[in-house]
């Protein structure tokens, strides 16, 4: 583990002009630790006794801090995120989030930061897109879904804890199952009218998603809060009326 001030020093030599390649034999540091280095300069946080207690641990689990912002933070793991092991202690959680997308890179970091407010939450620029991540001890404990492989490969079933959280904010869990693998689109049809043909347009909401399980728990959601849907195929879900369209302006809104 480097110290800040060795990594100011070997930056110092980069943005002189100098190749990672002749910093690193000059410093004996690995040209992939400076590389990171211009991403995030500032170590990873160590395990500390003063850290809050992560709530699933106690002897009487109870919820996350803000369980609205988790039942959010849910939909967003479940369409695009990971969790995985640091090298040394702890683990990454990762939501990958478009470019495109500012206001919803926002939102993440603020939704991991109720969740978490003792991780630090740093962001990777990769091409296209960044993952929002959080580096701590106990995000397995908050997403029990974790396991090997694509989730598509595996059982996604809640919790009863997790249930219960999403039966109290279902709108939460919707809005980050389409922040992540959702679309809010405009189509668009025509008709003839009195001998000419009109061109009209309307919203329509999709989720897509490869595990059958996932979208089963957003289609059970659907239901729950009164929203019609029906399957355009095996892995996509549409909302197209126009009343059910209403609710999810309301409660979900395009991705910003």
């Amino acid at each position: 583990m480097y110290d800040l001030k060795t990594r100011r020093r070997a930056l110092a030599l980069v943005d002189q002009g100098r190749s990672l390649n002749s910093v690193s034999k000059q410093t004996g540091i690995s040209r992939a630790a400076i590389r990171s280095w211009r991403t995030r300069i500032d170590p990873l946080p160590r395990a500390s006794a003063q850290s809050l207690p992560c709530p699933r641990c106690q002897p009487v689990p109870g919820p996350p801090a803000d369980p609205a912002a988790y039942a959010y933070l849910l939909g967003l793991y479940l369409g695009d995120g990971c969790i995985s092991p640091h090298p040394r202690t702890g683990y990454y959680l990762r939501i990958a989030c478009a470019d495109a997308w500012p206001g919803l890179i926002a939102r993440c970091q603020a939704a991991i930061a109720a969740v978490r407010p003792e991780d630090r939450i740093y962001i990777l620029q990769k091409q296209g897109c960044v993952a929002v991540t959080s580096y701590g001890q106990h995000w397995p404990c908050m997403f029990p879904q974790h396991g090997p492989g694509k989730k598509h490969h595996r059982r996604i079933i809640l919790e009863p804890w997790q249930q219960r959280i999403v039966d109290a904010h279902p709108w939460e869990l919707l809005r980050g199952l389409i922040h992540s693998d959702g679309c809010r689109v405009i189509n668009w049809t025509t008709r003839v009218v009195a001998g000419e043909k009109k061109r009209y347009e309307y919203v329509r909401y999709f989720f897509t998603n490869l595990s059958a399980d996932i979208l089963r728990l957003f289609t059970d959601t659907l239901d729950a809060v009164g929203v019609a849907w029906r399957r355009a195929n095996a892995k996509n879900i549409s909302v197209a009326k126009r009343a059910s369209v209403a609710l999810m302006d309301a409660h979900v809104g395009a991705k910003h």
